[in-house]
């Protein structure tokens, strides 16, 4: 019998770049995954999920939680923005 493999913690790998493209790229990553996050979960929800694995649970709660990351995101780009403009 052959050995299992071991466990591959990939979600720790994917965790840690999105980590890093967050902080090179700021709020504008911040903004980007959230929309992605967002349309991702709504389109899940429309066709009829409604309990997430995500820790909220509640697909109603996810999709607040990344309008307000949205949000936020947009709010970062725009005091960049307008920092550069001043």
């Amino acid at each position: 019998m052959a050995d299992p493999q071991p466990y591959d913690p990939l979600r720790l790998c994917v965790y840690a770049t999105i980590a890093a493209l967050a902080w090179l790229l700021g709020p504008l990553a911040v903004l980007g995954f959230a929309v992605l996050g967002f349309s991702g979960y709504l389109r899940a929800r429309r066709r009829g999920l409604t309990r997430s694995k995500c820790v909220l649970r509640d697909t109603r709660l996810v999709l607040t939680y990344l309008a307000a990351l949205a949000v936020a995101g947009l709010a970062g780009v725009g005091w960049h923005v307008y920092g550069w403009l001043t």
